[in-house]
């Protein structure tokens, strides 16, 4: 008799689901629009890490949130900072508009990757502003799957490679050192 009531609760929740979902105008076996029906009605979603440590999650349909419950006064979300493990100075491990990293600095970087115990890694790499923009772009998104390669070969997850050119500075790129400062590779550790 118990499980004969419990099943039958479960069918009038079932209705009452299918009736509100009716209501609002969808179906219980509706198509997500950006799948054409290829997904048969099945959300699927994706997470992923942006290197200033936002958390992004997005639903096959479009839907896109932040997976952070805390927001600014403005309602913009307000992300827990990426943990940079490691700055490279690229002038330390390439040579000037080249994205080849030296033995030396392959070892160092092997070494790096293999102590430090980070779950995954994000890598971005920056440029100072002495080139064009599309340039800059260019060879910090080379610098940066540079180091990612020597991730891969020593076993360590990558999450993301990004390439950010003279975009956003350490500093401003008024001298010699300040500049030097710019051209890094910087390496965030999700733990």
């Amino acid at each position: 008799m118990g499980n004969y009531i419990s099943n039958a609760m479960r069918a009038v929740a079932s209705l009452a689901l299918a009736a509100a979902l009716t209501v609002v105008g969808v179906t219980a076996d509706a198509q997500t629009p950006s799948q054409q029906g290829r997904d048969k009605g099945i959300y699927t979603p994706t997470i992923w890490v942006d290197p200033d440590g936002c958390e992004h999650w997005v639903m096959d349909d479009g839907a896109e949130g932040y997976m952070t419950p805390h927001v600014s006064r403005q309602g913009i979300p307000v992300c827990r900072r990426g943990n940079v493990c490691g700055v490279m100075e690229t002038d330390q491990f390439f040579a000037t508009d080249k994205y080849n990293i030296s033995r030396a600095g392959q070892a160092r970087l092997a070494n790096f990757f293999k102590t430090t115990g980070a779950v995954s890694y994000i890598i971005t790499g920056h440029t100072d502003s002495r080139a064009s923009d599309a340039y800059n772009m260019r060879l910090s998104y080379n610098r940066a799957n540079a180091v990612a390669r020597i991730a891969n070969q020593v076993g360590a997850r990558i999450a993301d490679v990004r390439g950010y050119g003279e975009r956003m500075p350490a500093a401003p790129n008024n001298s010699a050192a300040n500049m030097a400062k710019n051209r890094r590779v910087e390496i965030i550790c999700i733990r």
